[in-house]
């Protein structure tokens, strides 16, 4: 049986965090990692009252908070197999986890990508959709979402070497999962508009776009 750990960044997340946690599916789950990224609000009181492991991260960013996650998780007598990255603003309905968990389960999938749906369809912005089609252009793989509810096997995880300690860690770990030609599979997940604000991350922002560009070129050029 897999052991599966979910991560959860969040920055002043105490208004949602506490329905996200309660709407995991637990019994699936060996631990929940909050990783409070200096929040200015009772983010981490949440996360200590439902019973999380808290971690903290003082740098300000998706990548670092993630990050900091991973380098928890290296550490522990017993790595997990699968790490589920759930964000902290209930745009997506945690229990959608296990339909990540599926495609590595019965297909041996290393990573797996939520793709939004709303009203019955892909939930994505302007900026998702260009970069969608430049890495696709690119590197001649076709994205349905760029959503950060995602399933990977932490080895893959660690293989990456993932730097990025901002909103652009995402896309990174996109693209080199695609150079490194591991097994990808996405699959539907309940999740509002991109368009509504609010997620770390998120890739409808200027920062956000110049950092996801940043990584579909260089790492197109990279040996």
């Amino acid at each position: 049986m897999l052991v599966v750990d979910a991560v959860i960044p969040a920055r002043n997340h105490a208004s949602t965090l506490g329905a996200v946690l309660a709407g995991l599916p637990l019994r699936s789950l060996r631990s929940v990692v909050v990783v409070d990224n200096a929040s200015t609000d009772a983010t981490a009181e949440v996360a200590r009252d439902a019973g999380a492991v808290l971690l903290r991260e003082a740098r300000r960013g998706y990548g670092a908070a993630c990050r900091r996650a991973q380098e928890h998780l290296e550490v522990l007598p017993r790595p997990p197999d699968v790490v589920v990255f759930v964000g902290a603003d209930g745009r997506d309905d945690p229990a959608d986890l296990l339909l990540l968990q599926a495609p590595i389960v019965d297909d041996n999938a290393e990573l797996v990508i939520g793709t939004r749906q709303h009203q019955g369809r892909t939930a994505r912005g302007r900026h998702a959709r260009v970069a969608i089609g430049l890495i696709n252009a690119i590197y001649g793989h076709r994205f349905d979402d760029l959503g950060p509810y995602r399933a990977i096997r932490f080895p893959a995880l660690v293989a990456l070497g993932l730097n990025d300690r901002g909103s652009g860690w995402g896309v990174q770990m996109l693209v080199k999962a695609v150079r490194m030609g591991l097994h990808i599979a996405e699959v539907p997940v309940s999740g509002r508009p991109a368009g509504e604000r609010g997620r770390q991350g998120a890739l409808d922002s200027v920062e956000a776009t110049g950092r996801v560009l940043f990584h579909i070129l260089r790492n197109a050029t990279a040996r």
